[in-house]
């Protein structure tokens, strides 16, 4: 399936309200090698993880805390207003229920019923649209340095995909307003193919949709429980910190031909 595009992913990155942020350099940095190098990253916090023997040519993207931003301070406070209820518990109920949302078991207003009634209140029909509205709001904001260096990659050959938690709602908005995701041959967003991080099944399925083995595939996550899932099915591990970071990891790193 090497030029088919699948469409798939949650919000939020893979688990909790108070997700670390990281600092993303605006240093476009040194340019991407157009042949491989011949050495892994100095810096062990850099280093690209794998097993003995084996290089990626192809590039699997996390979305949200690697290329989109987290929620800010100011979406988060949005979304607690919009609820009308204390800040502790609302996080609890957001992110305890979120899973079956990333994977698409439930819609958006199922979902925000569901934290209602964890939270013994309810919320009417005009209430969840602004809870919807609030949550795809505070989960938009995309890191530009991450947006030119997905184009660069693109151009200088390698194959890349993305696999990101995200619910049905915030895909569409990704899809209505972000040319730069036809740079993906392979969008697994998580609503849309019943698995979500850390699952087995999600990088399983990105296996099947990229026709690739696991070891040609380099997974990039902001999260460590992700990257280790990851590694566990096989696939190399990066985990994430700052385009600066992953663009230095990656001019060092050896690769298949195309």
């Amino acid at each position: 399936m090497n030029d088919t595009t699948h469409h798939t992913n949650r919000p939020a990155d893979d688990g909790s309200g108070n997700s670390p942020r990281h600092s993303h350099s605006d240093d476009p940095g040194d340019p991407l090698p157009t042949t491989p190098g011949d050495s892994l990253s100095d810096n062990p916090g850099e280093t690209l993880r794998t097993a003995p023997g084996t290089t990626p040519d192809i590039l699997l993207f996390d979305m949200f805390g690697v290329i989109a931003r987290h929620q800010s301070d100011a979406g988060r406070a949005r979304l607690v207003a919009a609820a009308g209820v204390p800040e502790a518990p609302f996080w609890e109920a957001y992110w305890g229920l979120r899973q079956p949302y990333d994977r698409g078991d439930v819609t958006g207003c199922g979902y925000w019923r569901q934290v209602a009634d964890a939270l013994g209140t309810g919320f009417g029909t005009e209430q969840v649209a602004r809870l919807i509205e609030a949550d795809i709001a505070s989960w938009s904001g995309v890191d530009d340095t991450m947006v030119t260096l997905i184009g660069e990659l693109a151009a200088s050959g390698w194959r890349i995909a993305l696999l990101s938690n995200i619910p049905e709602e915030l895909a569409a908005h990704y899809e209505e307003r972000h040319a730069w995701l036809k740079h993906f041959q392979v969008r697994a967003f998580s609503c849309r193919i019943g698995h979500a991080k850390p699952e087995p099944g999600a990088y399983r399925w990105c296996l099947d949709a990229l026709g690739a083995e696991a070891g040609r595939v380099l997974f990039i996550d902001d999260r460590e429980e992700n990257v280790r899932a990851a590694e566990a099915g096989g696939l190399r591990g990066h985990l994430f910190t700052t385009p600066a970071a992953l663009r230095e990891a990656l001019r060092k790193e050896p690769r298949l031909s195309a």
